[in-house]
């Protein structure tokens, strides 16, 4: 029996569908003239989340809801928006339909902005053995894995095990492993010895392995090296052109047999786009979907994609767009005023603008690509601080965010380390073993 998902009828209007409302899908969403489309934007979650700063909820700085917007409250004053949580299993393009696991949702036109995900590069045991960090709830884990880790260094009586806990292992030299070695070491030297003066920090060790031959490998060298002197003063070690082979806890086993002992690994090593099956195959390449100028979907005139998921190539960018929020930006922004139009006779082709790149490296330090002016230190931080501010959806979160950071700043501690787990009592451990059998059986 074929469910249909509940939406109210399109009426005239053609119904646009977009499925994830990341960078890319929230803005095009807020950019789609609602007189001429119905929009319908559907998520696994029903809020957007602001994923650079994950790694400042992963160390305590900021609170989840800061980062974090009701999709609903964005679009309360527009009258065809719908927005459905609900997970997009497949499309079936001859009749224009989506499965989702709430019921089927028909399109006029479909965008997938689905995203990516963490990539573990085919090793399964890693997704047990390490946490990842590619969304708010992954951010609250780290944050318990971490302080965790220091409640359980004061009761341990085991100088080996004390050792594990005090060290952590950052896989992955791009922007989100530097920033979080680099806020690791920063808490190390100001916040940790006032929170637990018992434990001493000389012991604590952050290691970041890098695959690459730099770090911050989408950036210049100017910057790249500017990340590593920086690291390598704040006491992180750093490992280039090392890859992991093998996490089986307690023990990192990297591929030139070097072994690390920790209890702490922090997977930020790549990303993987997010497919939608029921395309052909020839839509996808390295499991991006291969679009064309106006981001059209290889062989279908109605289907879009966009932001990281999508790869268009050009002369500038041969194997695509880099996996960045301004090329996802940018793409909705073109695609809304492209579809806004109507016919495709006058469509604009997409052209991306390069504005630069920002990294932190900790407090007072960070680098900044700004075209041909490149340049690192306090004003680089500064200006990647006032940059995410600015960014960030919903003024009661800019306020919110500014307001943590200048308390940070000014007395180099934020109260936000709460290590919350949720309490499974034996009534609720039943149902959910109850509940998961009877969708096992179904």
């Amino acid at each position: 029996m074929i469910i249909k998902a509940n939406l109210p009828d399109s009426g005239k209007k053609k119904r646009l569908v977009i499925i994830g409302g990341g960078f890319a899908g929230l803005e095009l969403a807020k950019r789609a003239d609602k007189n001429h489309y119905q929009v319908v934007l559907i998520d696994k979650n029903n809020y957007y989340q602001f994923q650079p700063l994950f790694y400042q909820v992963a160390i305590g700085g900021l609170e989840p809801s800061s980062i974090s917007y009701p999709y609903r409250k964005n679009f309360q004053k527009n009258k065809d928006f719908h927005f459905r949580m609900c997970e997009a299993l497949s499309v079936n393009t001859s009749d224009k339909k989506i499965e989702t696991n709430i019921g089927i949702i028909t399109y006029d036109l479909l965008v997938i902005a689905t995203g990516c995900d963490t990539n573990y590069f085919g090793n399964t045991d890693l997704i047990e053995n390490t946490f990842s960090l590619k969304s708010v709830s992954e951010s609250l884990l780290m944050r318990n894995r971490i302080l965790l880790s220091f409640e359980e260094s004061l009761i341990t009586t085991d100088e080996e095990k004390r050792k594990e806990l005090l060290t952590f292992v950052i896989v992955g030299g791009g922007a989100t492993g530097v920033e979080l070695a680099g806020a690791l070491a920063d808490m190390r030297r100001t916040v940790l010895p006032r929170d637990y003066p018992e434990i001493d920090f000389t012991k604590m060790e952050i290691h970041l392995v890098n695959a690459g031959s730099r770090l911050l490998a989408g950036m210049s060298e100017q910057a790249s090296e500017t990340a590593l002197k920086t690291l390598l003063d704040r006491g992180v070690i750093v490992y280039q052109e090392k890859s992991v082979k093998s996490v089986e806890s307690p023990y990192v086993n990297i591929a030139d047999g070097t072994q690390i002992r920790s209890r702490n690994v922090f997977w930020v090593a790549g990303v993987k786009p997010n497919s939608l099956a029921g395309l052909d195959e020839t839509a996808y390449n390295r499991g991006r979907l291969v679009v064309n100028e106006y981001n059209q979907v290889n062989g279908y005139k109605d289907i879009f994609s966009i932001g990281d998921t999508s790869l268009q190539a050009s002369e500038s960018y041969p194997v695509g767009h880099p996996q960045v929020a301004q090329v996802a930006l940018q793409m909705a922004k073109q695609l809304a005023k492209n579809i806004n139009k109507g016919e495709s006779d006058n469509w604009d082709r997409f052209v991306y603008v390069d504005k630069g790149s920002l990294a932190t490296i900790g407090r007072n330090a960070a680098v900044a690509d700004l075209g041909k002016l490149r340049f690192g230190g306090w004003v680089a931080w500064w200006l990647w601080l006032l940059v995410h501010i600015l960014s960030i959806v919903g003024m009661r979160n800019k306020v919110s965010v500014f307001i943590d950071w200048v308390w940070s700043y000014l007395n180099y501690d934020v109260s936000l380390r709460l290590l919350i787990r949720p309490k499974f009592n034996d009534m609720y451990k039943d149902k959910r073993t109850k509940q998961s059998n009877e969708q096992i059986q179904t």
